[in-house]
């Protein structure tokens, strides 16, 4: 009863079934929405992290209390709606499509590769609406960094906008690949996001970095299905939305390229000191003995 209940509100219900994608019914769907939204958040967070070097004292941070906690409790939960409600509308969709496309296509490649001419409408969009709106909650983790360690951090800043902006291209475009790209993500949302829970109310922490671990998962998936698309798009006679597609992968390829220069100052530096700081223990060890 519960299992059918859960079924029904996540991709039977009338709103999920009867969506369809338009500037005019759906909340922050136009292009003036979208870049007024991130020119906002940019501002902003320059604004509040300038206001904080003014006003407060270095190395005094703000008191947050609950709140990052509970956040991260709320960004697992929303995450593993999205996951479950995109998993059991995909299966659905699948069942009563693919007369349209079988002939062609397994239903791993219709999730790569929408056929030629889909409409971003039904269930498989409306999840994909509700993740594009979730990405302006993710960017509220920005400003417990700058509050937090007074850091204004440029990658997570261009992350947040980045992927804001591809989850909207998604929508407007009927992109291919955003079905697994949001199951991915959001599954991996919702175990970082319930790690940082976790560590956030004192219980232990890895001994290893988990949520860097989670990410270059992410984003190796994310490559490794790019790679799908396109060998699809010239084997199987098109994907819809293949331009958004290219100009989301450039988009794509930027945010590896940051991530990467990220890990390289973060964890390779920090692993240089390590090793310098070893060394000069060791040659004050030398000149003692």
């Amino acid at each position: 009863m519960i299992t059918q209940t859960l079924i029904y509100y996540l991709s039977q219900h009338p709103s999920i079934v009867t969506f369809r994608w338009s500037h005019i019914q759906s909340w922050g769907s136009t292009w003036s929405f979208l870049l007024t939204s991130i020119a906002f958040y940019l501002t902003f967070c320059a604004l509040v992290h300038l206001f904080l070097q003014i006003f407060i004292k270095r190395g005094r941070t703000v008191p947050l209390g609950p709140i990052p906690a509970a956040y991260s409790l709320f960004m697992a939960l929303i995450s593993a709606v999205i996951f479950s409600g995109i998993l059991l509308s995909t299966a659905a969709e699948i069942q009563e499509t693919r007369w349209f496309w079988r002939r062609s296509k397994t239903p791993f490649q219709w999730l790569l590769c929408f056929p030629l001419g889909t409409r971003p409408s039904g269930r498989v969009f409306f999840w994909s609406y509700m993740y594009y709106l979730s990405r302006y909650l993710h960017m509220f983790r920005t400003f417990f960094t700058i509050l937090r360690l007074r850091k204004l951090v440029s990658f997570q800043l261009v992350n947040n906008s980045i992927l804001t902006f591809m989850s909207f291209l998604w929508l407007e475009f009927s992109q291919s690949f955003q079905v697994l790209a949001i199951l991915i993500a959001t599954l991996v949302y919702s175990i970082i996001y319930g790690y940082r829970f976790w560590t956030a109310v004192g219980l232990p922490c890895a001994c290893f970095p988990f949520v860097l671990n989670c990410q270059i998962v992410l984003l190796g998936c994310n490559v490794a299905c790019h790679v799908g698309v396109l060998s699809l798009h010239f084997l199987k006679g098109g994907c819809n939305g293949i331009g958004a597609w290219w100009f989301n992968s450039v988009l794509n390829g930027a945010i590896l390229f940051l991530f990467l220069n990220f890990y390289v100052k973060m964890y390779l530096g920090k692993r240089k000191e390590v090793i310098c700081d070893a060394m000069e223990e060791a040659e004050m060890m030398k000149v003692k003995d």
